[in-house]
């Protein structure tokens, strides 16, 4: 996966301070040093600190590798999440930086933190690890412009303007004129999820409400926090950032609403400090249990919030240790992070990218039943299938062609060890990187077919709201495009004709071209889909079926 980053410097070594231009002068008789570091080759930074053992925790840390246009306000918003940032030292003829926390317990929680999820900044991997040094003391007089932008930070962080006088660049923090963010994602080529939005947000403070859209064919979100120097501390870390690897990029800006009115609690919109909100039409309703304990947790979450607000400080929730690799640069914390990226098809493999291998070789099959339109169909439910070839000499084994390596490593994870035709079936990688087509003139018994140009390719268009709906083979089945002709009972015997049994059905109350049909087992709906995806119900209205994450 691009990002990925074998070796973490993060709270690993110590000693790299040395690295850094100059000398370090020690006394038999004093456990003081002193450091002259020299920044951009002209400037030299003196500042002083307590020698540490070494591997011991610091609240000043040494930051690596970073790239050489970043700015002061880049680097301290990787440390807003844990606690105040109390002073930097930018060294960029180095690409190093030194940051200082208030407290060592906020550094340590950020080291931490980084220890499990790569830090990036501009695409490109950091280091990040405690300082030999235990305080940072710098010539404010040589280090103006990052002291003016750690200034704006900290009179952002107690809810006041700057300081008359004090000179800001125009990256820095400007004071924040609504709680309420409007995001944009671009490059939207993998699903960004209500959930996913939550989780990354969360970190800069208590998000209220959110509501998710596409409009002009971009995802788009409104999201309210409970106060608006959460919005703004959210803004200057995460404008900018990729949700996945080398995609889905967040846009953010200050919405003109102070206030979002959210009617229903579903995976498009919901309020947090309503839990009692129906769920809208074809969406299951919260347990009555967990609506109770989640009310109480959010009670608990916005009383936290007024109090802080009262008091003047600002609030940060403190990220958890996350799945390595799983999201990056934003990763997302454990159980949550893994269930807001399966339910957007993106769990995570080491080593997998897109640009990965795009080739699935499926084994176990039904030989006497299964075709490459077959194959087609269902793993099209995960990419954009590009070919397929059933081998000559081992018909119960085919090679599937995905669009690219992402969506082969999405269909294997959600179709490795599901019923086909009353067979389990194995998906792995493949070591080809295509599908060869038979040689021109060339009789294969059809067993290769190139659906290159297939116009039911469901992923073709970046931002579709395909990908806001990719889930895991579940007995109940999305349905799309009916006509208004076509009556519930006329579904049910289409169905059941598949060979499986109809459990429930029901048709979305304000569009009736949608409905959710459950079928008793997912073999059956794995079945029912292969058969009738693109069927013909009359009035050129061809059926879109997919699978459901509801319950009827």
């Amino acid at each position: 996966m691009d990002g990925i980053v074998t070796e973490v410097a993060v709270g690993v070594k110590r000693g790299s301070d040395e690295l850094l231009s100059g000398s370090v002068l020690s006394s038999p008789n004093s456990n003081m040093s002193s450091m002259v570091v020299t920044a951009n080759g002209n400037d030299s930074k003196k500042f002083k600190g307590e020698d540490k053992m070494d591997g011991a925790p610091s609240r000043v840390l040494h930051i690596r590798k970073l790239p050489g246009e970043v700015t002061e306000t880049e680097v301290i918003a990787l440390g807003l999440p844990f606690g105040k940032v109390t002073n930097i030292l930018m060294l960029k003829g180095k690409n190093q930086a030194f940051l200082e926390l208030a407290t060592e317990e906020a550094a340590v929680t950020m080291v931490n933190y980084y220890s499990a999820v790569t830090p990036h900044l501009r695409n490109q991997p950091i280091y990040i690890q405690y300082s030999n040094h235990k305080e940072l003391k710098t010539d404010n007089t040589l280090n103006q412009r990052a002291q003016a932008v750690l200034q704006a930070v900290t009179a952002v962080q107690t809810a006041n303007t700057p300081l008359s006088g004090t000179t800001v660049s125009e990256s820095a923090v400007t004071p924040a004129q609504s709680p309420v963010l409007r995001i944009i994602i671009d490059n939207m080529y993998y699903p960004v999820t209500l959930d996913v939005l939550h989780q990354i947000f969360s970190k800069f403070g208590a998000v209220l409400k959110i509501i998710t859209f596409t409009k002009n064919n971009q995802f788009q979100a409104l999201l309210q926090y409970g106060d608006p120097v959460n919005a703004q501390q959210a803004k200057l870390a995460l404008d900018g950032q990729n949700i996945y690897n080398a995609c889905c990029t967040l846009r953010i800006d200050f919405s003109k609403l102070v206030n979002l009115n959210v009617k229903y609690n579903n995976d498009k919109s919901r309020d947090y400090t309503r839990p009692d909100l129906p769920s809208g039409d074809g969406q299951p309703a919260l347990d009555p249990a967990i609506a109770a304990a989640f009310a109480k947790e959010t009670s608990l979450l916005v009383d936290r919030v007024k109090m802080k607000k009262k008091e003047g400080q600002m609030l940060f929730w403190l990220p958890v240790a996350a799945v390595p690799g799983a999201l990056s640069p934003l990763a997302i914390p454990n159980a949550a992070a893994a269930a807001a990226a399966a339910a957007a098809g993106r769990v995570g493999m080491p080593g997998v990218s897109a640009g990965g291998n795009t080739v699935l070789l499926v084994s176990n099959l039904n030989e006497e039943m299964v075709t490459p339109q077959s194959l087609f169909t269902l793993f099209g439910v995960y990419g954009d299938v590009q070919r397929v070839k059933i081998l000559y000499n081992k018909k119960d084994s085919a090679l599937i062609q995905m669009a690219d390596g992402n969506q082969s490593q999405l269909a294997m994870n959600h179709l490795n060890g599901q019923k086909m035709y009353g067979k389990i079936i194995r998906v792995t990688l493949s070591k080809h990187q295509t599908v060869q087509l038979p040689r021109e003139g060339l009789d294969d018994q059809g067993l290769t077919k190139d659906f290159g140009n297939s116009p039911l390719h469901r992923f073709k268009k970046p931002g579709s709201k395909n990908f806001q709906n990719i889930f895991p083979p579940s007995a109940t089945l999305h349905l799309s495009n009916i006509p208004p002709s076509v009556a519930e009972e006329d579904l049910r015997t289409l169905f059941a004709n598949t060979g499986g049994t109809v459990k429930a059905f029901k048709f979305f109350q304000r569009d009736h071209k949608m409905a959710l049909l459950q079928m008793a087992t997912v073999e059956e709906a794995i079945q029912a889909l292969i058969d009738l995806h693109n069927y013909n119900l009359g009035e050129n209205h061809h059926l879109r079926v997919s699978f459901s994450k509801s319950t009827i």
